[in-house]
């Protein structure tokens, strides 16, 4: 094992320090988490122009919003790296 690599230990670490190993190791997950908060920051300000849409109906779409945001950030994030890892590698690593 080499000097650069450190062993933790993720039972004593704090949340902030979590959220910090988290956004480093897949910034994309971050990014999700932020499209989340703005889709429903965004629901909860069009909330009252909602028309004659039943709350549960309108709920529900807003529910879709958020799971979209979240999983489009994450396949695109999974995607960067694969195609970072496999397509775009250098030939001087190998």
């Amino acid at each position: 094992m080499t000097n650069s690599q450190q062993i933790f230990e993720y039972n004593e670490e704090s949340q902030s320090e979590r959220l910090a190993r988290k956004s480093k190791d897949s910034p994309f997950m971050i990014i999700g988490l932020l499209g989340l908060v703005g889709v429903c920051g965004y629901g909860a300000y069009s909330y009252k122009k909602r028309g004659k849409m039943s709350t549960s109906v309108f709920l529900m779409q807003l529910r879709v919003a958020a799971q979209g945001t979240v999983v489009s950030a994450l396949t695109i994030g999974l995607a960067y790296t694969l195609a970072k890892e496999h397509l775009f590698k250098d030939s001087k690593k190998e």
